[in-house]
């Protein structure tokens, strides 16, 4: 009998097993095929405007050989190799991208400049600001640890490469759907600039409109586009190698590059700056990391945009080959007469979606560095109640639109564009390999001789495109570079102040110890009512500075008075139950800490969740000792209740030293237009009280 329960729950729990598998199987070719809207838009448009960005003189057969052999090896090298096989595997928490990989090394190593705010996943259960560092550390992190100058150097990389990605989505909606519109001037020479421009500007004002309806919405209308596109291309492509020439492949032998550098040299050198478009976007794939899964995007990118790409490059360069001189049309020409117009529709349409990837990328970090406290902080919302990465800033979403319509209003054309493009481009994906190896060697433990074969021939190849597109920056490839020094320089002086408030509170703390001999100082009186007092200390060792400047000028402290902490889950929703944790009594009598947690889909509400009487209830089950200690907590809860927030500013005055009057006067400026640091509790404006407190700088 037992045996042959055994076995039965046995086949029950393979059975159930093989359901989810199954389950989680369809569910990433679900997500596979959503990406195709949202992650690879950049990507696979890019046949629109390689060609026509690159400055071609004469080229011939060899030329267009070695270039379509330069395409084929960058999109195999960073595309598959670089991406898809390591970079999706070094996310934090599912989410991707640079900044991302920033936090990653913060939790592995103490090379955190800011005690950043801890994102906890469902399983943690402490409250604590360590890293989570395993092993005897090596000698590179013992060196980063040990080097203040090395933690502020590698703070700035991964501040710059997340700015950087900012810049590129900048102009990849320009660019593509510049490129696409235009391809209205080919039937109808009649058709002026200044209407491509206005068409593709009020195209684009159309699409950021939309991002508020969240990304899967976005994607479930986007997809079937961008599946047409996908597949409709490496179909002509395969029809153009078919008609102009059947030996495109021969290209793929590396012998090809060796013999374009050879002949052309310095020109060659300078054709690397339009090349290097056609990976524009795979920095997207792993910053838009947090709205899909490694997975999908594997799944995605092997089996339909590497092929389409690969193949449609390939379509391209065989016509080209027998018409030399039409680069500057490249795609629209190789299209065959009969399916221009349908092809001009696709082409369109997959524009605006390429734009969905750089716009989603952009959310992704910007969320990242507002709770990593590195960003000022901007209103983020939670769009979806099952995937935490999928988000939307209204903030962030309008200066895009207002940039992106400038820059195509500025340029007027996408060839300009272009050269203004690929600048960023590789500079970030030249910042991710760097940002790789410190994973490898830092938390992974990879072998330095593997570390070697992947650092030094991606470093040697992004280098090399960085060193072609340098030629770029005065032709346009400043102004991306000028709004990612911009936004670096907002993020440096926003991480400059909160540097400095955390050095004046860890010198100027309140120890249990120290509130206690506060509340026993001449004149201070325990006032009737039950006060919530929000700190952003999660380590309960000590308390705000604030505190003692409250206690000092009020001269007063509520009869029961609780220190709270929010804490940030990487879950939909908290369980009741779960929501008051870590409950404990701080020392003096009537004064405990707790902690709140939500989840990123929680409406923590008044109307609907009364914390209140939570944490009340909790004091009462897991604190309170004795029925009179209870009945002086429900007191002073009848007596009423009192938010209270502290907000410690810096008062820059004529003798502080300039560079902290400039930066800290910056930071003065950021932090009075930036939203509460508090989410959207649902306090009624009665109960909230807001304690200010000067810092001479």
């Amino acid at each position: 009998m037992s045996s042959s329960h055994t076995v039965t729950v046995s086949m029950d729990v393979e059975a159930g097993q093989k359901n989810k598998d199954k389950k989680g199987i369809s569910q990433d070719l679900i997500l596979a095929y959503k990406t195709l809207g949202v992650v690879f838009g950049g990507l696979v448009t890019s046949p629109l405007y390689v060609y026509p960005s690159m400055n071609l003189t004469n080229p011939t057969e060899e030329d267009y050989l070695g270039i379509y052999s330069i395409m084929f090896w960058t999109l195999t090298l960073i595309g598959v190799v670089k991406y898809i096989c390591i970079a999706l595997n070094a996310d934090d928490h599912g989410e991707g991208g640079t900044f991302a990989m920033y936090s990653l090394l913060c939790q592995h190593a103490n090379i955190g400049i800011l005690p950043s705010k801890k994102i906890y996943t469902e399983e943690e259960n402490l409250i604590s600001n360590q890293p989570v560092v395993a092993g005897r550390p090596g000698r590179l992190r013992r060196f980063i640890e040990s080097s203040i100058i090395a933690r502020r150097l590698l703070l700035l990389t991964a501040i710059l490469g997340m700015c950087m990605l900012i810049g590129d989505g900048i102009l990849t909606p320009a660019i593509s759907v510049l490129s696409a519109i235009d391809g209205l001037r080919g039937p109808f020479p009649s058709v002026s600039k200044p209407a491509v421009e206005g068409l593709s500007a009020a195209i684009l004002v159309g699409l950021f409109l939309l991002q508020k309806y969240g990304t899967s919405k976005v994607s479930f209308m986007f997809s079937p586009i961008m599946a047409a596109w996908t597949f409709a291309t490496p179909v002509i492509g395969v029809y153009s190698i078919w008609r102009y020439y059947p030996g495109i492949f021969k290209a793929m032998s590396p012998h090809y590059i060796v013999r374009f550098f050879m002949t052309n040299q310095t020109r060659g050198w300078q054709l690397l700056g339009g090349t290097v478009l056609c990976i524009t976007g795979a920095e997207a794939m792993f910053a838009d990391l947090g709205h899909f899964s490694k997975r999908s995007i594997q799944i995605a990118f092997m089996s339909s945009i590497y092929p389409s790409l690969v193949l449609t490059y390939a379509g391209q360069t065989a016509y080209l080959i027998n018409n030399v001189d039409d680069f500057s049309d490249g795609f629209y020409k190789f299209v065959p007469r009969p399916v221009y117009w349908p092809m001009f529709i696709i082409a369109t349409l997959a524009a605006i979606v390429a734009s969905q990837s750089l716009i989603s990328a952009t959310f992704s970090v910007i969320k990242q560095s507002v709770v990593l406290d590195y960003f000022p902080r901007v209103k983020v919302v939670h769009t979806s109640k099952d995937k935490e990465g999928e988000v939307y800033s209204p903030e962030t979403n309008y200066m895009l639109m207002l940039l992106c319509v400038g820059v195509i209003l500025g340029f007027g054309d996408g060839k300009d564009i272009g050269n203004a493009f690929g600048v960023v481009v590789i500079l970030v994906m030249l910042i991710t390999t760097i940002l790789l190896t410190l994973v490898m060697l830092i938390i992974w433990g990879t072998h330095v001789v593997l570390v070697a074969l992947y650092l030094v021939p991606f470093l040697l190849l992004e280098a090399t495109y960085v060193s072609a597109v340098c030629t770029k920056i005065l032709r346009g490839g400043w102004v991306p570079f000028a709004v990612s020094v911009a936004l670096a320089v907002v993020m440096f002086g926003w991480y400059y102040g909160r540097q400095r408030k955390t050095e004046y509170e860890a010198a100027n703390k309140v120890t249990l110890e120290r509130l206690g001999e506060l509340l026993s100082g001449p004149g201070v009186r325990r006032v009737p009512g039950l006060c919530f007092f929000y700190s952003n200390r999660q380590d309960g060792g000590w308390l705000t500075p604030v505190l003692a400047h409250y206690i000092r000028n009020m001269r007063s402290l509520h009869e029961v008075t609780v220190f709270l902490t929010l804490r940030y889950l990487l879950v939909a929703k908290v369980d009741g139950k779960d929501r008051v944790q870590a409950v404990r009594r701080l020392g003096p009598a009537g004064v405990y800490g707790c902690t709140i947690q939500y989840g990123y889909a929680d409406a923590i509400d008044f109307e609907e969740d009364d914390i209140a009487g939570q944490v009340v209830g909790a004091l009462r089950e897991r604190v309170v000792d004795g029925e009179e200690e209870g009945e002086r907590v429900e007191a002073a809860r009848a007596a009423g209740v009192v938010h209270v927030r502290g907000k410690m500013r810096f008062h820059v005055g004529k003798d502080t030293r300039l560079f902290d009057r400039v930066l800290l006067g910056f930071y003065e400026l950021l932090h009075g237009a930036c939203r509460s640091a508090l989410p959207a509790l649902g306090i009624p404006l009665q109960q909230r009280v807001e304690i200010g407190m000067l810092y001479k700088a």
